[in-house]
């Protein structure tokens, strides 16, 4: 009995590996099968995956392009608002040294001016000082009075002009 057991396998897939053309049949069989499906599968949906993946990638393409063109034009915006940013801020600059150099002039003329009221006043309160010691002076002094040559004197002075 041993030898029995020993000669007949007991395992299916071993009777079949002593099969090889059945097998290879049944593998034909699988794959035609598999093949005929996929081409009704296709014929019945009208696309193929293949064309549908092209013009996925197209449209991909194209959304790409059209995104990079439009990222370049608002780049471009951006670099000219930028620049008229610039030279607005470049004016405003210019406009701001103009006031600061006239704000400086304004302040040497005002503090010139100043020096000159200060020395006015000096010399109007000199003024009023000597005015004042004048008046004082003339109060302590008796006012000599200047007498008028007479008529006669002027007389004799014509007469001698006229001879």
């Amino acid at each position: 009995m041993i030898d029995l057991a020993q000669g007949t396998p007991s395992n299916p897939l071993l009777r079949l590996g002593a099969q090889p053309i059945a097998l290879t049949a049944v593998a034909l069989l699988l794959l035609v099968s598999g093949v005929t499906s996929i081409a009704i599968w296709r014929a019945y949906t009208g696309a193929a995956p293949e064309t549908d993946r092209v013009v996925a990638s197209r449209q991909l393409q194209a959304r790409t392009a059209q995104a990079s063109e439009q990222l370049v034009e608002k780049t471009k915006g951006l670099e000219a608002t930028q620049q008229e940013s610039i030279d607005q801020l470049q004016v405003v600059q210019d406009q701001l040294q103009t006031v600061k150099k006239l704000l400086a002039f304004q302040q040497a003329d005002t503090k010139r001016l100043s020096e000159q009221v200060a020395t006015l006043n000096e010399s109007v309160d000199g003024l009023r000082q000597s005015y004042a010691s004048a008046r004082a002076t003339e109060a302590e002094t008796p006012s000599v009075t200047r007498r008028k040559p007479s008529r006669r004197v002027h007389a004799s002075a014509r007469k001698r002009s006229r001879g």
